[in-house]
């Protein structure tokens, strides 16, 4: 059975690694909510303080190829230099076929921030990352190798390229919106971002360009409060008002579309939470996240957070893969900050700026 197990998977990536027509999609984490920055490099720096974020994601896993991702993201937002929005930096890395392919990208996101109104500003960002694409030659199994008695015996007569890695340059730009009422219980964002701008050329195998497509990305979420502060004692957190979190995202790429909605809320420092995710195409699925998660919080203005949430295929050809297992870490520190000031900035000319500074959800 292994055997044409590892002709599947070769099959895969033969049209991945020689065929410049064949592409497949970035990783995809269901927690977008807690890697912004992966998606959209204008939310660097949206809030104050400084804020780290680690997220694993293990997709399929049942199956013999599972999909592995991990992401890392730490982004300051300092509102005490003119125009400052952030300054953050990411890294991202991910397998594909059993360790066959590995992807490892490390940027740096820069964004700029415009006042519009009292309770309204933008932000645009832009991201340079440096991408390492490597192939384990040693790992393939080829038809020529294989008897179909004894297996595995024979030599291959497949003679792979000496190069088994390709470095290459890597630029996203993106722009949002941050909003707030006058009472600061209803703020929210909107988005959009083009990551892989310039279309780097990401090919093994073939002289001609294979270039990795461009992504593109819509995204909007809300938070509401709904109502003041209760008991304080206790627990930290324990006495903040019910907050609700609703959101979507929308991706493209390649030709292939996909579709998340759905909310979290929080309250006790206890997140819940789910949402529906839609790829579209001839080959479509659908599935449920469910979201789980506590926050401790040092200080007012200061927490650390888990989250975990698990995929259930509803629909599509991976039902029975085992779905998707995603656990992230974020830290909060909500008025740190590197040149003075603090608490949510300095707006000499319109304080009311400072009411859209709210603390990540």
């Amino acid at each position: 059975m292994k055997k044409y197990v590892n002709i599947h998977i070769i099959c895969i990536l033969g049209m991945i690694l020689i065929d410049p027509g064949a592409r497949g999609q970035d990783p995809n984490f269901s927690q977008f909510f807690n890697t912004q920055a992966y998606y959209n490099p204008a939310f660097t720096g949206l809030n104050t303080g400084l804020h780290a974020r680690f997220t694993y994601r293990n997709q399929w896993p049942n199956l013999p190829a599972s999909f592995k991702s991990y992401f890392f993201s730490a982004d300051l937002g300092e509102r005490n230099l003119p125009g400052s929005g952030g300054l953050g930096f990411i890294v991202n890395s991910d397998n594909e076929g059993v360790g066959f392919i590995r992807n490892l990208s490390m940027g740096l996101n820069l964004s700029v921030r415009i006042p519009l109104s009292d309770y309204m500003v933008s932000q645009v960002g832009i991201r340079a990352s440096m991408v390492q694409k490597s192939v384990n030659w040693d790992d393939f199994v080829f038809t020529d190798q294989l008897s179909e008695k004894y297996g595995n015996i024979y030599n291959s007569a497949f003679a792979h390229p000496e190069n088994n890695k390709r470095i290459f340059p890597d630029f996203g730009i993106g722009g949002l919106i941050q909003f707030s009422n006058d009472a600061s219980r209803f703020n929210g964002s909107a988005g959009v971002a083009i990551d892989h701008f310039f279309q780097p050329d990401e090919g093994f195998l073939t002289t001609e360009k294979s270039p990795l497509p461009r992504k593109w990305v819509v995204h909007t979420d809300f938070i509401i409060t709904t109502g003041d502060d209760g008991y304080s004692g206790g627990t930290k957190g324990t006495g903040d008002p019910l907050k609700l979190n609703p959101g979507i995202i929308y991706q493209n790429q390649d030709g292939m579309s996909a579709l998340e909605a759905g909310f979290n809320l929080l309250k006790y420092n206890v997140y819940l939470g789910g949402w529906y995710k839609v790829s579209m195409g001839s080959n479509g699925s659908s599935l449920l996240a469910l979201v789980a998660g506590y926050r401790y919080k040092f200080a007012e203005d200061m927490s650390i957070k888990f989250m975990y949430s698990y995929d259930i295929q509803i629909s599509g050809p991976a039902r029975g893969a085992g779905g998707a297992h995603e656990i992230s870490m974020i830290l909060d520190f909500d008025k740190l900050t590197v040149f003075g000031g603090g608490n949510g900035g300095y707006y000499p000319a319109r304080m009311k700026y400072s009411q859209i500074e709210c603390s990540s959800f």
